[in-house]
């Protein structure tokens, strides 16, 4: 289980993934706040849109929902470009009620079991996307839209320390749901050539540069080796003006001060620099 991510982690990661971001209006504080729990996280969710007017129709309806279900319908949309429209965060209507089954099977990264039952809460534990697909069999799937879908997946697990074994359909989920009309085994596997930093996957981890901890391995009441590595490497560089004493295993006030600085000095502002690390500060920290 894990903290969810910040909207503006949840960027970090995908940026660094190498995807094209295209943020739709108030999508950072767009989300079903006070309609139920938003974490802890468990895993990703992959879904198609069905059938639709134009790309620029269903961006707009899965910001906005409908009738009957109010958006966000999922956090990102992606197109058949690869293009990924980020158009909410938080709480989101997009799994539903699934198999608990399932849920717990996720949480091991073990086997699926089949989805047969409709007793537990996915948009509190799912991060999801929608891929504009028809979902009828004759609408394609672009090399680049399915490309992007498993860059999507694979940057967040790799910002939680997830397996591809995190990463399912809205059809293992949710008795009766077809989406996405491709094989999910197939999908995982791509995941998985990306979390290794295979062809396609966004940028390799280079082979000096510590692997990622995950974001939930940062921030108040945390304490671990991987805080310690951060502010030895944030002294290293030069970033550990706030340290009174020297950096150690608990998580403090100087540790997000000096991320901060670090994270300004690449020209970022707003989230991308709220002092909490994310994959690419991470690359960029130990490279």
């Amino acid at each position: 289980m894990a903290t969810p991510l910040t909207s503006g982690q949840a960027l970090s990661a995908l940026r660094a993934a190498g995807l094209n971001i295209v943020e739709v209006r108030d999508w950072k504080n767009h989300n079903r706040a006070g309609h139920g729990a938003w974490g802890p996280m468990n895993g990703v969710v992959i879904h198609h849109t069905g059938d639709y007017s134009s790309q620029a129709q269903m961006v707009d309806l899965c910001y906005t929902g409908y009738s009957g279900l109010p958006g966000p319908l999922c956090h990102t949309v992606i197109d058949k470009s690869g293009t990924c429209h980020m158009v909410g965060w938080g709480r989101a209507n997009h799994a539903g009620l699934g198999d608990g089954d399932v849920l717990q099977a996720v949480i091991d990264e073990g086997a699926l079991p089949a989805d047969n039952e409709a007793n537990t809460d996915g948009n509190s534990r799912f991060y999801g996307t929608e891929l504009i697909n028809s979902g009828d069999g004759k609408d394609p799937w672009p090399e680049a839209q399915v490309d992007a879908a498993a860059r999507w997946a694979a940057a967040l697990c790799r910002a939680h320390g997830w397996s591809e074994r995190s990463v399912i359909g809205h059809k293992e989920w949710q008795p009766g749901k077809p989406d996405p009309s491709f094989s999910m085994n197939d999908f995982r596997a791509r995941v998985a050539r990306y979390l290794k930093g295979g062809s396609s996957g966004g940028k390799p981890t280079p082979p000096n540069v510590p692997a990622f901890p995950g974001a939930a391995a940062f921030g108040n009441g945390k304490a671990n080796d991987s805080i310690l590595l951060l502010g030895q490497q944030l002294v290293r560089k030069g970033y550990g003006r706030h340290y009174r004493v020297g950096p150690s295993r608990n998580w403090g006030e100087a540790d997000r001060q000096n991320t901060e600085d670090f994270q300004r000095a690449q020209g970022w502002t707003g989230s991308d620099a709220d002092g909490y690390p994310g994959p690419e500060t991470w690359r960029r920290l130990f490279s």
